[in-house]
């Protein structure tokens, strides 16, 4: 039953389409531009840098704050929260990528992802920026990154939860493990398109002088 309660209360909050509701205040659909979802990149490339940073802050907090949320609520059970907080996370993963009123198309869950990844261990997280920082500074690819940080959110867990460094109990290691199988396959998921682009060469890369529309 906890599990359902987390990744119900997840899934209701990945609703708040940052994107969404930040181009309608502006006027603009979002998901009729560009790439067509609810994203930070995307709001990045049809609105600027200002929303683009709005929007990912959004995606980031609602799902920063309720794993967060879990910790303080779980510290009693230690051998559970870390489960639980993945449990929050991917169901706000799903909120954001499928909310049931934009006929399930949203995001594609790396900016919910990231919130997740600085509640779980502030090790794995800078790891994660540098990582991420480097293969945008140097490709421009935006989903290369984002696909480079879903590998890391994955192997760190893998390798970590292992050597009982998130106080799991070992009953649980296996479904701790499918659970980061899942958050980080959705990431592959929902980049596949960009995949075959970066394969054939032709991914879009990023600028910071996207025009606004």
């Amino acid at each position: 039953m906890e599990r359902i309660i987390c990744l119900l209360a997840g899934y209701l909050l990945g609703l708040i389409q940052s994107g969404y509701f930040y181009g309608k205040t502006h006027e603009i659909d979002i998901r009729n531009y560009g790439s067509g979802n609810t994203g930070t990149t995307n709001a990045l490339r049809v609105m600027g840098a200002k929303a683009g940073a709005i929007v990912f802050f959004g995606d980031f907090l609602k799902s920063l704050v309720p794993c967060l949320l879990i910790r303080v609520i779980f510290q009693n059970r230690p051998e559970l929260v870390y489960l639980m907080i993945l449990y929050t996370g991917l169901g706000v993963i799903l909120g954001h990528n499928y909310p049931f009123y934009l006929n399930f198309k949203g995001g594609k869950g790396i900016a919910a992802t990231a919130g997740l990844i600085v509640a779980l261990d502030l090790r794995m997280t800078l790891l994660c920026i540098v990582a991420f920082i480097l293969i945008v500074a140097v490709t421009r690819y935006v989903s290369l990154g984002s696909l480079v940080v879903a590998v890391i959110l994955f192997v760190w867990l893998l390798l970590f939860a292992g050597m009982g460094a998130y106080g799991l109990d070992r009953k649980l290691l296996p479904e701790f493990y499918i659970m980061a199988a899942v958050i980080s396959g959705l990431a592959f998921w929902r980049h596949r398109a960009n995949i075959g682009r970066l394969v054939r060469g032709t991914e879009n890369k990023i600028s910071l002088n996207s025009e606004k529309k």
